[in-house]
């Protein structure tokens, strides 16, 4: 039997963590999440305020691992999207920063076992981050979002199809 996901927002409560820092390249990954998640049938409302997200924002992308902990372990979420950009300086503040907020969310979602996807920007300069942010095609806050869903629907077939 072979199990995969679909990005079908129908009926799911997604939570989504934005990280402050970075803002103008931030605010478009979740302008990007939330199209994708609107399209795809969760109730997003106007700027994120239906029924279906709810948008927690931090100071930077260290915190984003916390805040997506107590939204998973919340039991209110099918999914949780991480947002951030974290751009490379001159020190190594950098490797720090992100290493430790991706190994952060990788965490959250193998504790808790609800999916959460890694929506932070590891860029070098500021121009890199905003074109992956939408500026120039494609934009990772809308395929954080999908992966997101994908992955919620997965788990529904995997727990409940399994023996």
């Amino acid at each position: 039997m072979i199990h995969e996901g679909r990005a079908d927002g129908d009926g799911l409560k997604v939570g989504i963590v934005v990280a402050r820092w970075n803002e103008r390249v931030t605010r478009a990954l979740l302008d990007g999440a939330l199209g994708a998640l609107r399209r795809a049938g969760v109730d997003s409302g106007a700027a994120g305020e239906g029924d279906g997200v709810e948008v927690a924002w931090v100071p930077g992308a260290w915190e984003i691992p916390l805040a997506a902990s107590w939204m998973a372990e919340s039991g209110r979420f099918a999914a949780i999207v991480c947002l951030g950009a974290v751009i490379r300086g001159e020190t190594p503040h950098f490797d720090f920063i992100a290493g430790g907020a991706m190994r952060g969310i990788a965490d959250v979602a193998i504790r808790t076992g609800v999916p959460v996807s890694a929506g932070i920007l590891t860029c070098d300069t500021s121009e890199q981050a905003l074109e992956r942010s939408g500026l120039k095609g494609g934009n990772k806050g809308a395929e954080a979002a999908l992966a997101a869903l994908e992955m919620a629907r997965l788990r529904e077939k995997l727990v409940v199809d399994a023996p």
